[in-house]
């Protein structure tokens, strides 16, 4: 499969500070459902940024293979509490497809609407994000990020702050999108149970990549006293 992106020998620092990623090397093809895990502060946001090029690396080459990104960053309460509904909020996502200025046209409205049905917010459309449970707002902020329909979704920590069930139903939905649309997706989060089944690679982050490969040999290096908290 040809490559969706690739890091070679990237480090990263803010400032003059000590730095947050040291000599990375990572390759992800295209199709590949990928969870990035590891401890707050250990790089894994710095990384995810660097590949949507909202950072760019101190040293090394990072190299994205598309023009098309979907981003999910970590949920704002601002944002869930302004008085937007999921329709809203979603053409909010299409504005990297539009024109600056003027009213949507037909291939916009039919791309939102396409973007609220895939994720089964069809009938909670124009409602305020307000009134939804946590899972459904997440659902809500992923078809906001189809909106601009990606060809790479990254997504930071998008299961915090939702019970159980509605991890297990976005890890559902990733995978449903991973095999309809054969997108790219990064899922970051410090825990990986929920998508740990549906992903074939965890790449480990703590100052640099700890781990690179399938969940079923992960045990033996997650318990290791040198990754502790990773």
């Amino acid at each position: 499969m040809p490559l969706a992106l690739r890091l070679e020998d990237v480090s990263f620092s803010y400032g003059h500070g000590t730095p947050v990623l040291r000599d990375v090397d990572l390759a992800v093809e295209r199709g590949e459902f990928v969870a990035i895990a590891g401890p707050n502060g250990g790089g894994k946001t710095t990384l995810l940024k660097l590949v949507l090029g909202l950072e760019q690396p101190s040293s090394g080459r990072v190299e994205v293979f598309t023009t098309r990104r979907g981003y999910l960053a970590q949920r704002a309460q601002t944002t869930i509490d302004a008085p937007l509904t999921v329709r809203e909020l979603v053409t909010a996502g299409r504005a990297p497809r539009t024109r600056l200025l003027g009213p949507l046209v037909r291939a916009d409205r039919e791309a939102v609407r396409v973007a609220i049905g895939r994720v089964g917010l069809e009938r909670q459309a124009d409602r305020r994000l307000s009134t939804l449970s946590g899972g459904q707002q997440q659902r809500a902020f992923i078809a906001k990020a189809l909106a601009a329909e990606p060809e790479i979704l990254a997504l930071d920590e998008p299961t915090t702050g939702v019970d159980v069930d509605a991890q297990e139903a976005i890890a559902g939905l990733l995978q449903e999108l991973q095999d309809e649309l054969a997108m790219t997706i990064l899922y970051v989060s410090h825990e990986f149970g929920a998508v740990e089944e549906f992903v074939g690679r965890i790449v480990l982050v703590r100052g640099g990549i700890v781990y690179d490969g399938p969940p079923s040999a992960l045990p033996d290096v997650w318990h290791d006293p040198s990754h502790a908290h990773a």
